[in-house]
């Protein structure tokens, strides 16, 4: 099977490309720093298996990526590595089109069976995070709960504007890096406040903070 790895971080991109080119089943034919190059790399070598690290500032984060991976290259199967054991993060991932989910600090072995696991069709998730998983299927929060869950009451362009609003960038600067319009900027920023109920940009600042988004 045909992989592509995408991670800020160069080491790490090189370790697990010799973990995974070791197997005889597997071949790394790619590698990206950020969630742009990894739609670019999957776009050009249409792998299998994308092995995609969920935060990779300051480009574009694997978060954002994998919507739109997943929407545009049905047969390419993505599998997100991150270090973040958190349900808010597996639920928006898995939504967005996921079929994996293994933590950064997993052995290497669960790393080569995940990856064989959803290039077979099959869903994996590590065994760390399937209690919470498992937890809020059996036991749902009622409606109001998730107020404050970005990742269940904000769109995906939303999550993708809310880390730029956040880390200082203004409404053209936001509009030129996703080709949009400033107003479309500005109605979105309007929508994210109203939506989380903030009122200030200082208040914007320590929300994303607090839910880790200034990670993406």
């Amino acid at each position: 099977m045909k992989l592509v790895i995408a991670d800020d971080h160069a080491v790490v991109r090189t370790g697990f490309s010799m973990i995974l080119n070791y197997q005889e089943d597997m071949e790394v034919v790619a590698t990206a720093a950020d969630g742009i190059e990894a739609y670019q790399m999957v776009a050009k070598h249409e792998p299998d298996v994308l092995i995609m690290d969920l935060s990779m500032p300051p480009g574009e984060s694997g978060l954002i990526a994998t919507g739109k991976i997943s929407d545009d290259f049905k047969n390419t199967k993505i599998l997100i590595l991150t270090m973040f054991d958190d349900e808010e993060y597996l639920f928006h991932v898995l939504r967005s089109g996921a079929k994996g989910y293994i933590l950064k600090n997993a052995p290497d072995e669960e790393l080569i069976n995940a990856v064989r696991t959803i290039h077979r069709g099959n869903m994996y998730i590590d065994s760390k995070v399937t209690s919470s998983l498992v937890n809020e299927l059996v036991n749902p929060k009622q409606d109001g709960v998730h107020h404050s869950d970005p990742f269940k009451i904000l769109s995906q362009r939303e999550l993708e504007i809310l880390p730029l609003i956040a880390k200082g960038f203004g409404n053209k600067e936001i509009a030129e890096k996703l080709f949009v319009s400033v107003k479309t900027i500005e109605a979105h920023k309007a929508r994210i406040m109203d939506k989380l109920d903030l009122k200030s940009r200082p208040e914007l600042v320590e929300y994303a903070m607090k839910k880790k988004l200034l990670d993406f």
